[in-house]
């Protein structure tokens, strides 16, 4: 039996548009334990979205298309499942908190329609019995005087109320594996925080898996216990995250992390940025897709895109850089 709840390897998901095929997925693989936060960082445009999508098989086709690989979920391939099959495994079993509740919920029903109908659906329960379920999650969350609160209508919350409402939908019919999407990304720093930490607290208290995506290094290190970092379609860095942040294997990471405001320089001085910009997913080159960006570029990044190199035990990197030790660790 494997350790892992869900075990994802080579996917690649593309968009067929009229200048060409999007490569927005190209060959991720990562695997979830149970109960812990796995964190997806990167820049806008760099595939944590589309990536979340093919997990849910939510891929918007057309254009879009899973075109290889495979997503095991307790060892069974979500890829060879119906659209009725996957049903049953959404918001049951997996479940998605999206970067906007204002667009995931509906306007035009009652939160109390809305989360009380995914709970009968899934936990095969009558109408009274899933009103107190949904009634308990709110309160979870901390929705004040939910019993009341059930029957308004989604602009009757505020931005952090919605999404502690999307929160106690995804959570209602205690799902394995839960996806936040950049979960924090439209409200203030303070909810931010109250948002993040009940995401924690209620994956402490129920076991749950969580993937959280975000380009938000301070939110990954606060939160996730390994962290994927992606580019170009690719995850060019797995490592534990505090690992990560303790010594940078690939340069990408390296400038993301000093990109990050801090504290502890001088407020006059400049911000660090990183030269130029992600390449086009249409036409990706056949090498490594940082080195035009990249203060350490060699001329084998030039000329051939770097393999998956072991440099430790639970760290993977794409970089040239370490050739030498990763055979090492490979052989």
């Amino acid at each position: 039996m494997s350790n892992y709840v869900l075990e994802v390897e080579n996917l690649h998901t593309y968009f067929k548009t009229d200048n060409g095929v999007v490569k927005a997925v190209n060959g991720v693989s990562f695997k979830l334990k149970q109960g812990e936060i796995l964190g997806i960082v990167g820049e806008s445009g760099c595939g944590k979205s589309v990536t979340s999508l093919s997990l849910m098989k939510l891929v918007p086709s057309p254009p879009g298309k899973i075109v290889e690989g495979s997503i095991k979920y307790k060892g069974h391939d979500l890829i060879k499942y119906s659209e009725k099959d996957m049903q049953k495994i959404r918001g049951k079993d997996i479940s998605m908190i999206f970067q906007d509740p204002m667009t995931s919920l509906n306007p035009f029903l009652r939160v109390s329609t809305q989360m009380i109908e995914a709970i009968m659906l899934h936990q095969k329960t009558d109408k009274e019995a899933a009103k107190k379920r949904a009634i308990d999650m709110l309160s979870q969350v901390g929705i004040p005087a939910p019993e009341k609160r059930i029957d308004s209508y989604p602009h009757q919350f505020s931005g952090g109320m919605r999404q502690r409402v999307m929160i106690a939908m995804a959570l209602s019919c205690d799902p394995h594996i839960l996806i936040a999407d950049e979960p924090t990304t439209a409200l203030d720093v303070t909810i931010q925080a109250q948002i993040l930490e009940l995401i924690k607290e209620l994956s402490s208290k129920f076991g749950t898996s969580v993937i959280m995506i975000t380009h938000d290094l301070g939110v990954v290190a606060g939160m996730c216990d390994r962290v994927n970092v992606m580019y170009a379609g690719k995850i060019v860095e797995h490592s534990p995250t505090y690992e990560l942040f303790e010594k940078p294997a690939h340069p990408y990471t390296e400038a993301l992390i000093s990109a990050v405001p801090r504290l502890d320089r001088p407020s006059e001085e400049r911000l660090n940025s990183i030269p130029g910009q992600p390449p086009n997913l249409i036409n990706l080159p056949d090498c490594c897709p940082f080195y035009p960006r990249c203060p350490k570029v060699m001329d084998i990044c030039k000329k051939q895109s770097p393999p998956e190199f072991k440099i430790a035990e639970d760290r993977t990197v794409r970089c040239w850089l370490h050739k030498d030790k990763g055979e090492e660790n490979n052989g």
